[in-house]
């Protein structure tokens, strides 16, 4: 009996601190701890202000960790460190908590991330981060398509243009990181490929198809990769839909068909007791 006391308590503080307006007050306080973390960055407001602005910044911090406090004492530790969300929001807020004196001074820097607290408190953002989770797999082998590019590539230009161009094609490593450049087409024309033309005419025979092949293509096959993903998840998300309204629907008939069974029953009774001789 105390068990079931017990759970019921839990449920109900969970139901609470899922519910849409306590969620948005989460998210309000993330907003505005976001604005006070980058008003410390603005000499003019900070100098005057800072004090202020740290209280705050604490006062911030208090309500995040209240409001896991409660998530956990809700959920329990098990179920409360099961779910991904909770454990990035933990590790996020716990990070804040940690003495920023000393070697772990660098870990003021890392309060800013408390922001990403608004990509587990806004279901839509939690959405699109899922998708990209679940591309990986599927970037994973372009991305080693690509570094297979720009392997054979690499191997290319140092041969071809690295005796005259060692600034950009000396090595693997530079040709590298020039090809990255191209293939983000910053200052790729006028920059680098230009002058290398004026020495190696043919020169645009090699860019060209590599600009085509890495940029146009390879990088399209990462957004529709991603785009493929987020499009199943939606389909996995109708289909859990449609498959919750279907089990509701199921069992609202079941509950019909017992209440015309107990009907039928009742029916019968009254005829039994009406046919009996007076």
């Amino acid at each position: 009996m105390v068990a079931q006391v017990d759970s019921g308590w839990r449920e109900r503080l969970y139901q609470w601190i899922e519910q849409r307006s306590v969620q948005q007050a989460v998210i309000a306080v993330i907003i505005i701890n976001a604005v006070i973390l980058g008003l410390e960055t603005v000499p003019q407001v900070n100098d005057p202000y800072g004090e202020l602005l740290y209280t705050l910044d604490r006062l911030c911090l208090g309500i995040f960790v209240v409001e896991l406090s409660l998530a956990m004492i809700a959920m329990g530790p098990g179920r409360f460190f099961r779910e991904p969300w909770r454990v990035f929001d933990f590790i996020v807020v716990g990070i804040a908590l940690v003495p920023a004196t000393g070697a772990f001074s660098v870990l003021r820097s890392l309060r800013v991330l408390r922001i990403l607290r608004l990509v587990s408190a806004s279901p839509r953002m939690r959405k699109v981060v899922s998708a990209l989770l679940q591309a990986i797999p599927g970037l994973s082998s372009i991305v080693a398509l690509l570094l297979l590019i720009f392997y054979v590539a690499a191997v290319m230009s140092t041969k071809l243009f690295g005796e005259l161009f060692p600034e950009w094609f000396g090595s693997i490593g530079a040709s590298m990181y020039t090809l990255f450049q191209i293939m983000t087409l910053e200052s790729w024309s006028m920059g680098i490929v230009r002058p290398v033309l004026t020495e190696f005419p043919y020169a645009w025979l090699f860019f060209v198809p590599f600009i085509m092949v890495a940029t146009f293509t390879i990088l399209n096959l990462f957004i529709a990769v991603i785009v493929e993903a987020m499009q199943s998840q939606a389909q996995d998300a109708r289909a859990e839909q449609m498959h919750e309204i279907e089990a509701l629907a199921e069992e609202k008939e079941s509950a019909l068909h017992r209440d015309i069974d107990k009907l039928r029953d009742e029916i019968r009774e009254l005829k039994a007791i009406l046919a009996q001789p007076r």
